[in-house]
């Protein structure tokens, strides 16, 4: 049977890469934490952003992980929808800015 590379379980390794590199590992949680604790940015708002830039990396851990953590800070559907869209916009002007690259100079 073939492992599925997006599997849940697979963040129980994360213990183990505490394990094996511990200070870097205790680094980068404190990072993690610090990056969507409230400050300037009110949390909620802080997931948002993550949850609309997990959409463009297209990481389902962090889709999941974030779009929850926005909806115990209070995010509804809409406010969702909208961090959705932004990212879609992004993606798509990038492809649209890319495209330049492509064409022959005048």
């Amino acid at each position: 049977m073939i492992a599925h590379m997006y599997n849940k379980e697979n963040l129980n390794k994360l213990k183990g890469m505490d394990r094996l590199a511990p200070e870097v590992m205790k680094t980068f949680w404190a990072f993690d934490q610090a990056a969507v604790a409230e400050g300037a940015i009110p949390v909620k708002y802080k997931e948002l952003i993550a949850v609309a830039v997990a959409l463009t990396t297209q990481c389902p851990y962090c889709i999941d992980i974030h779009s929850g953590n926005a909806r115990k800070a209070g995010a509804t559907d809409v406010e969702m929808v909208e961090a959705a869209m932004i990212a879609a916009a992004l993606r798509a002007g990038a492809a649209v800015t890319h495209a330049t690259h492509a064409l022959a100079n005048d």
